[in-house]
């Protein structure tokens, strides 16, 4: 319900850009520094790989991906929930559902592809060249995204990308990704948190 809501907010936030007929600015500039994230911690999401290490029952230990339903199936423990779930809480689960059939059962699960939770991953659309949504990492920074996402089409009008924070109800800030992509603008650099949106419009020039 909450990712629907967000997918609201960017439709309306594109709809919006659309209306207007040059690049200026109608939303405040993004802070260079976004709120800090003290507890943040991985959670594992659909399509992650998972390296189950099940110690001293090699046969029980397997590389597995978790499915799009967000549950995975390890030997003698099946249709657990994944998603959601920090390693090491997934870790627990497993050893609780091994403990019906191996005495203290001690399970490491490490995450060896990352996708992450659909609310944290970060979504680029519009006119970029490759729109996408990455996986959240710590110290992530719009230039980060954008070389992910291959950078500015010819029609893109970067000055009047916004940036949708979910993690601040949806707020709205204005980023200047053609002064950071083309002109080498550092200072146009921000740092990007768990959830944001960022809408790249079409220019009309």
């Amino acid at each position: 319900m909450a990712f629907l809501t967000v997918l609201r907010r960017m439709a309306i936030t594109l709809a919006a850009i659309s209306l207007a007929a040059c690049g200026t600015a109608r939303y405040p500039a993004a802070p260079a520094q976004a709120a800090a994230i003290s507890d943040h911690v991985y959670k594992i999401g659909p399509m992650d790989a998972l390296n189950v290490v099940v110690w001293r029952n090699p046969e029980l230990s397997t590389t597995v991906t978790v499915r799009p339903d967000g549950r995975l199936s390890l030997p003698l423990a099946e249709d657990l929930v994944a998603a959601g779930r920090t390693p090491s809480e997934l870790a627990r689960d497993i050893e609780k559902s091994l403990a019906k059939y191996v005495r203290d059962p001690v399970v490491t699960v490490v995450v060896s592809g990352f996708q992450g939770t659909y609310s944290e991953q970060i979504r680029i659309v519009g006119e970029a060249t490759r729109p996408q949504a990455v996986p959240y990492r710590q110290n992530m920074t719009l230039l980060d995204v954008m070389i992910q996402a291959g950078g500015l089409t010819d029609y893109a009008d970067g000055n009047a990308a916004v940036l949708v924070r979910g993690s601040d109800s949806g707020k709205q800030f204005s980023v200047r990704l053609k002064d950071l992509l083309k002109r080498g603008d550092i200072s146009a650099n921000v740092e990007v948190r768990p959830g944001d949106i960022i809408i790249v419009p079409q220019s009309w020039f």
